[in-house]
């Protein structure tokens, strides 16, 4: 099938609601749509989390400092201790001078997202300009500084698990390395500084197969990687990824794949597929242009800066994205059972 065209702006989000996807939400009103301010309580017998994707621009047009000044202001207007950042990739862009004795780590992760407010790990996951060498590889930076005393960043390996939160586990992360070799064979760009080598991208999915066979002793699952599996912006769908990842999705009903990427924040629900799509790359670089409404899949897709916010009991998820300021865009809910509730 031929590329949809691009077009500039937001998505339609009344286009959205006319597609044949089956959600489970009330009715709708016009009113749902718009960006409403955040005004909901934080549960006290819920484990939180912030994410981004795509921010490590710290030094062009500042939107990464605009972000981050609103994840501060979103967390303590609603008092949340959260337990977790997840940096969903393309951590660092431009030069990192000096590797892990850069001092952008200082000034663009430990400064920029400071501990006093998000006293937690940060799970990373590479992107592909971490990859770059400039002229040394900043992915390798990055996990040499994971190792580094009195640091949040959490970034054991290329690909790991780990429960959240700590204490109790309610759901069970599956970090993954997305770049990959695209279908023909070629990495991203063709550029042999931007992807895992054939080895390893085979070692990753046969480690993630094994993964999933494992009883799992938690109410949800979550995979997160930089590359989406489906998007509506520019990238499109990733066919690699559908190929090798999405039926391990579908068979072992995993309830919530994250992602960047593609610079916006979108969710995508497909009927009878159990997971639900949730990209969130709108974390401080350029923005990029979605793709044309008339092939919208929805329920939600903007051009926007911003991050969301994973809020988890054990008998509900619930997702928001939210742009700089810290205004609610858009919510949604998924039970263990996989039943998704659109909100907003």
């Amino acid at each position: 099938m031929a590329p949809d065209p691009l077009a500039p702006g937001t998505l339609n989000r009344r286009r959205f609601l006319r597609q044949s996807f089956a959600f489970s939400a009330a009715a709708l009103t016009s009113s749902s749509l718009l960006a409403l301010p955040s005004r909901h309580p934080a549960k006290q017998d819920a484990a939180h989390l912030l994410m981004l994707g795509d921010w490590g621009r710290e030094t062009k047009d500042r939107a990464q400092h605009v972000v981050a000044q609103g994840m501060i202001d979103y967390t303590q207007q609603h008092a949340l201790s959260p337990e977790a950042l997840l940096m969903l990739g393309d951590n660092w862009y431009d030069e990192l001078p000096g590797g892990v004795t850069s001092p952008r780590w200082q000034s663009g992760f430990e400064q920029m997202y400071p501990q006093s407010v998000f006293n937690c790990p940060a799970y990373a996951i590479p992107g592909n300009h971490d990859y770059q060498r400039m002229p040394e590889s900043k992915v390798t930076a990055e996990l040499a500084y994971a190792r580094q005393p009195h640091t949040r960043w959490t970034m054991p390996s290329l690909w790991y698990r780990f429960g959240f939160p700590n204490k109790s586990p309610l759901i069970t992360f599956i970090a993954l390395d997305s770049n990959v070799f695209h279908e023909n064979g070629k990495p991203e760009k063709n550029d042999y500084n931007f992807t895992l080598t054939p080895e390893q991208q085979a070692e990753q999915l046969l480690w993630l197969k094994a993964e999933l066979e494992k009883p799992l002793t938690t109410p949800f699952w979550v995979m997160m990687a930089h590359h989406p599996v489906f998007s509506n912006g520019p990238h499109g769908d990733h066919k690699v990824l559908i190929r090798d990842w999405d039926p391990l999705l579908r068979e072992h009903n995993v309830h919530l794949y994250l992602a960047g990427h593609d610079h916006d924040l979108q969710h995508l629900e497909f009927e009878g597929h159990p997971t639900s799509f949730f990209l969130s790359g709108g974390g401080g670089a350029d923005l990029y242009n979605l793709r044309g409404e008339e092939a919208a899949r929805g329920p939600y897709a903007q051009k926007v800066h911003g991050f969301s916010h994973l809020e988890v009991t054990s008998k509900l998820m619930t997702l928001r994205h939210l742009n700089a300021d810290g205004s609610v865009l858009h919510t949604f809910t998924k039970t263990p059972e996989g039943k998704v509730s659109i909100h907003s």
